[in-house]
């Protein structure tokens, strides 16, 4: 059975990726459910960061299934359908107020490449293979897809990637900017819990006036929104968060935000 599984622990939610079988390939019901779960996720004000990992130890998302493709993308009205599910599911990690962080184990190809590239940060176990095969499939990439990758990688590494089709591992995936952290494979879980404890436990307001400014900055001049990441910003500092961070800050304390 294929899937999205949800979990809870404390302020820190996970979403799996759950197509074990076929290495967590998303299928159409899958790309579907990520933006309907990560916005009931960012509605929920107990949640303050939200990992996505691959279920099981072999994949964070193999791409799309592609037994699926000759039935929803066998003529040009379905595969605009199926091209809309799955921008969509790009789109959620960037569109969700909370830090969105990818926990990428074993192999992160196509689609999980592509959904990996929308998420905020990237830590990666050191036996990850990572690989764009769009040209060995005859695939055209979305304008919009391609610029989330140049958002990360540059327009050199991105070219490099998407003409040669060609595999790199995580020591290269660090060196070129996709992923922040690499670990070996046995400790990922427990250094990305180390980290996203870190972001739970940082004013909540800060932390999505920060997220919004990233994203209006990699905008289009046009189309950002800046007033409202000033907004924010004007918030941050008149939150019963700040008193408590300064008065923290004075006592030498732990701070305990509320996110107000």
């Amino acid at each position: 059975m294929s899937g999205l599984i949800t979990k809870r622990d404390g302020a820190v939610a996970t979403i799996l990726f759950s197509n074990p079988e076929k290495m967590n390939a998303m299928t159409f019901d899958m790309w579907t459910a990520v933006p309907k779960t990560l916005a009931e996720l960012d509605a929920d004000p107990s949640v303050r960061v939200i990992v996505v990992a691959g279920d099981g130890n072999k994949a964070f998302i193999s791409g799309a299934d592609i037994s699926q493709f000759e039935k929803l993308r066998g003529t040009a009205e379905a595969q605009a359908e199926y091209n809309k599910a799955v921008e969509a599911a790009y789109v959620a990690p960037i569109q969700c107020s909370k830090p969105v962080v990818a926990r990428i184990r074993g192999i992160c190809i196509g689609g999980g490449l592509g959904f990996a590239a929308a998420c905020d940060i990237r830590i990666a176990s050191d036996n990850t293979i990572f690989r764009m095969p769009a040209a060995r499939l005859g695939l055209g990439y979305s304008p919009s897809g391609v610029k989330r990758f140049m958002n990360v990688l540059g327009a050199a590494n991105t070219l490099d990637i998407f003409v040669s089709a060609r595999k790199f591992d995580a020591k290269e995936a660090l060196r070129m900017g996709f992923v922040s952290q690499v670990h070996p494979v046995e400790q990922l879980e427990a250094k990305v819990a180390e980290y996203v404890k870190l972001i739970a436990e940082n004013a909540p307001l800060t932390v999505a006036a920060a997220k919004f400014a990233v994203v209006q900055g990699l905008k289009d001049a046009a189309d950002r929104d800046m007033a409202t990441a000033m907004k924010m910003v004007q918030t941050c500092f008149a939150s019963d968060d700040h008193k408590e961070g300064r008065k923290a800050f004075m006592e030498k304390r732990t701070p305990n935000f509320v996110g107000k």
